[in-house]
């Protein structure tokens, strides 16, 4: 890959932190990019919600799973083989620490706050490990807020704002706006708002798709040089 050209690429993230195929998907995507050894690219996280008709407070993990799977049987075949699948990019699923399953509105606010602060991969981070890793109740403010000071934001900024409104609606629309684009499932990953790639690929999958955007890039820098 053309390394001057990495530096100009947007790669759009959709994903819900709740969603154990996110976590993995963004280990997967992070060694692609270390396999083509160039420059990171422009990151950009887009907010979805596997469960956006979920209560402000959540529900409890045992409830959540019979409702989803019809009971903890299933679902415990289920996470295994996730498990696995994350062992393999370093990930230690806990999926028995956690107790409840989260509303994760304000986890999506919360990584937009981060944003500001260039922040956003970190937290990104910190959330799935806290998550999936810890059991913690990403949906809890309190919660949020110790991530928050983890990640490097200021205690007091981060409580105002889980404690506002601010970025709400803003989150709401990016869920709907995938929705409408016909992302139904996550993650989804946007190279250039063009080529778009859903599930965990492996890495594999994503070179064909780097080059293909190198080359729109050529292609652009040389109709520039021609026009101008």
């Amino acid at each position: 890959m053309n390394v001057a050209s990495a530096t100009d690429m947007l790669i759009e993230i959709v994903s819900d932190i709740i969603c154990p195929w996110c976590y993995i998907g963004q280990r997967r995507l992070e060694r692609a990019l270390r396999l083509v050894g160039a420059p990171t690219p422009r990151l950009l996280w887009r907010a979805f919600q596997l469960n956006p008709d979920m209560p402000p407070d959540g529900v409890p993990r045992q409830a959540y799973l019979a409702a989803k799977f019809g009971g903890t049987f299933h679902a415990g075949r289920i996470y295994q083989a996730i498990g696995e699948a994350g062992e393999a990019e370093g990930i230690r699923f806990a999926f028995d620490r956690i107790e409840r399953t989260p509303n994760s509105l304000n986890a999506h606010r919360l990584k937009r706050l981060a944003r500001r602060h260039r922040l956003e991969p970190d937290m990104t981070e910190r959330l799935f490990e806290a998550y999936f890793e810890q059991g913690r109740d990403i949906g809890a403010a309190g919660v949020l807020a110790d991530i928050a000071v983890e990640a490097g934001l200021e205690r007091a900024e981060a409580v105002r704002y889980l404690s506002s409104d601010e970025d709400r609606t803003t989150v709401l629309a990016e869920d709907i706006g995938a929705r409408r684009q016909g992302i139904n499932g996550v993650p989804c990953v946007i190279i250039d708002g063009k080529y778009a790639l859903s599930g965990a690929q492996e890495p594999e999958f994503f070179l064909p798709l780097f080059d293909l955007a190198r080359q729109d890039d050529g292609v652009q820098g040389d109709t520039h040089a021609m026009t101008t």
